[in-house]
């Protein structure tokens, strides 16, 4: 019986890091190279929070809304700072739906390493785009995700519907 292999080869940054204790945050150190953005996969900068790709997707589109000031928690947050976070997240599901017609979305924020949080001392939120039909065999039974479009092919994408719509609007 023939078999075939399903690569994703990004993954195994992930993966080793999994076990690597974590010095630096990589939200922080995007804030601080912005001449990277394209490299960084940082979609878009404003006052207060940015907005990057998830390196390591469960689904195409897969964004991360951070603050740019490194805080743990809503708790730690100001009343600006969650504005134009959820202003983002909205302008982030603007842009998502025209360039990748989603179904749906999944929008969350894990709080500590227990809940999931793979970033437990700066603050991001989730947005992930979800289409029916997109939890599959492939995910069920072998626990891997299927991502359809490059990180960079999907980027300059955004970022060129940001220019036009005018986005990020906060």
């Amino acid at each position: 019986m023939e078999r075939n292999n399903l690569w994703a080869p990004w993954r195994i940054k992930y993966i080793q890091g999994l076990s690597e204790e974590k010095h630096e945050c990589f939200v922080c150190h995007y804030l601080e190279n912005p001449e990277n953005d394209r490299e960084n996969l940082v979609l878009w900068r404003t006052k207060n929070c940015m907005v990057v790709f998830n390196r390591f997707p469960y689904n195409n589109g897969h964004l991360l809304v951070a603050p740019v000031r490194h805080i743990p928690d809503l708790d730690d947050a100001s009343d600006e700072e969650l504005l134009e976070l959820t202003k983002l997240i909205r302008d982030c599901k603007i842009a998502l739906t025209e360039a990748i017609c989603p179904h749906g979305f999944n929008v969350g924020i894990n709080f500590g390493r227990c809940a999931g949080a793979g970033l437990p001392d700066h603050m991001h939120v989730h947005i992930v785009p979800r289409w029916n039909g997109d939890t599959n065999f492939m995910h069920v039974c072998s626990d891997t995700d299927v991502i359809s479009q490059g990180l960079y092919e999907l980027y300059d994408q955004l970022v060129e519907i940001g220019k036009k719509n005018n986005l990020p609007n906060v």
